[in-house]
């Protein structure tokens, strides 16, 4: 049986007037104008991709498929673990990610492992297509590997090559020989979370994390807390106000965590993405040398808002991620399930609600993929409105997913509450939707502001 014919069996009404399969009759002319392929959406949208990053995207999905989604489940039910334990599967999946150069791919060969034809594109467009593929199979697994990247970013929009050659190739390198070295990035306090990710609540900031010079560098004393894999990681990007000063003098340190006066003292028993710990840390008196100053001194605020703008565009296709998988599930199921005698996909008000969910979730691929192809140098406005516009309609989709699959949506085996449990988490990280909504105004307030110019919306 051809695929069009099996197609064809399975099709609400009578498959004589599938357009898909008319079109194919049509006179050369006329099939010029129009389009019947069968092949499923995803396809559709690689080949619309440029070539390098249409490769990137395919080897993701085998990665997620082969190491991913088998242990995502059980990892997501494990027992809370103290800090700093990692079951034996997750390790293995990141000894085989960093062996992968899933670990180290933000620079191209010979420096990282993304290759030139995808390196040709900016980076954001290639993380964006590996993190939606690995939300997909598993939110959890991939916080843990995108953490990373994030505390690797200082290092690398430090701008400094030395930086790069003595911090972040070292960390490259051990991961592609199959030594995990995870990076995590410390911003958040106690006392300042979303709240500084915004200039209004930068300004109202207090130290919660002291840096004191001393002869040769600084002593940092403080706490930071849900820090997204900080009790795996081996080294930390960490933020610390100079003692006596504010938000002005921040500063990026990079710290190793052996370090004296570094400790984990807990990680957090949390809803979603159960995989990736998120993590604690207090320092008492841990010295950092001077020469692990990132950026130099009190640009740390700016390195922390690049870093942002880098990172929320993925973050967005997390939610495109997990909205792709809540529409598999969804449809999978309505295939499966009997209403009455027939399936339940065969009744007209579940496919306009899966109609809805496949929208939905195409659109904001389509957002997520037209600001990440734009963006060598990402821009606050576009970074912010692109992550709190695709997560806030991600759980909207994973919504009606739960709404589809009814009772059946609560059990653990359907995927689908793990999904809407993960999907809820990204409306909070990289700074609340709240927050991002304001840092697009801020990045547009000029404009705004000045009565005389084109608002340009």
């Amino acid at each position: 049986m051809t695929r069009a014919t099996h197609l064809a069996g399975h099709l609400p009404f009578d498959h004589a007037l599938s357009p898909q399969l008319k079109f194919r009759h049509l006179p050369a002319a006329g099939r010029a104008f129009t389009n019947s392929p069968l092949d499923d959406l995803w396809d559709t949208d690689c080949a619309r991709l440029p070539r390098g990053l249409r490769d990137l995207r395919r080897r993701a999905r085998a990665f997620a498929q082969t190491h991913l989604a088998p242990i995502a489940g059980a990892l997501d039910q494990q027992p809370h673990l103290a800090p700093g334990a990692c079951p034996p599967a997750a390790r293995q999946m990141l000894i085989e990610a960093g062996k992968a150069g899933w670990l180290s791919y933000f620079l191209p060969a010979p420096l990282g492992s993304l290759p030139w034809g995808a390196a040709l594109h900016p980076p954001i467009w290639a993380c964006s297509l590996v993190v939606e593929e690995f939300a997909r199979a598993c939110g959890g697994q991939m916080l843990l590997l995108s953490a990373h990247h994030l505390g690797c970013m200082p290092l690398l929009l430090s701008g400094r090559i030395s930086t790069i050659r003595e911090f972040l190739l070292p960390v490259y390198r051990s991961n592609e020989r199959g030594d995990p070295h995870l990076v995590a990035f410390a911003i958040t306090e106690p006392q300042a979370g979303s709240d500084v990710e915004e200039g209004h609540g930068a300004q109202q900031y207090r130290p919660g994390v002291v840096a004191t010079p001393v002869a040769g560098g600084y002593l940092l004393n403080g706490r930071k807390c849900f820090i997204s894999g900080g009790d795996l990681a081996r080294s930390m990007t960490v933020f610390a106000a100079l003692k006596g000063e504010g938000m002005e003098s921040w500063t990026c340190f990079y710290v190793d965590c052996a370090t004296p006066g570094v400790t984990i003292p807990r990680t957090e028993v949390k809803m979603g993405m159960r995989a990736s710990g998120a993590a604690e840390v207090e320092f008492n008196n841990a010295f950092v040398p001077d020469g692990r100053v990132i950026g130099g001194l009190r640009n740390g605020w700016v390195l922390n808002r690049g870093t942002l703008n880098s990172s929320r565009i993925p973050v967005a296709a997390m939610g495109v991620g997990f909205a792709r998988a809540a529409t598999e599930v969804a449809i999978e199921f309505a295939r499966r399930y009997r209403l009455a005698g027939k399936a339940l996909l065969d009744y007209q008000d579940v496919q306009l609600h899966i109609a809805t969910m496949l929208a939905e979730t195409r659109a904001l691929r389509n957002l997520v993929w037209q600001e990440a192809r734009h963006a060598r140098k990402p821009r606050q406005l576009h970074a912010s409105l692109c992550k709190f516009h695709a997560t806030d309609r991600a759980q909207v989709v994973c919504e009606m997913a739960m709404d589809l699959l009814a009772d059946h949506g609560g059990l653990h085996e359907q995927r689908i509450e793990q999904i809407f449990r993960d999907v809820r988490l990204t409306r909070i990280f990289e700074g609340t939707n709240q927050i991002n909504r304001l840092a697009m105004v801020e990045d547009w307030q000029g404009q705004l502001l000045d009565h005389t110019t084109n608002i340009g919306v």
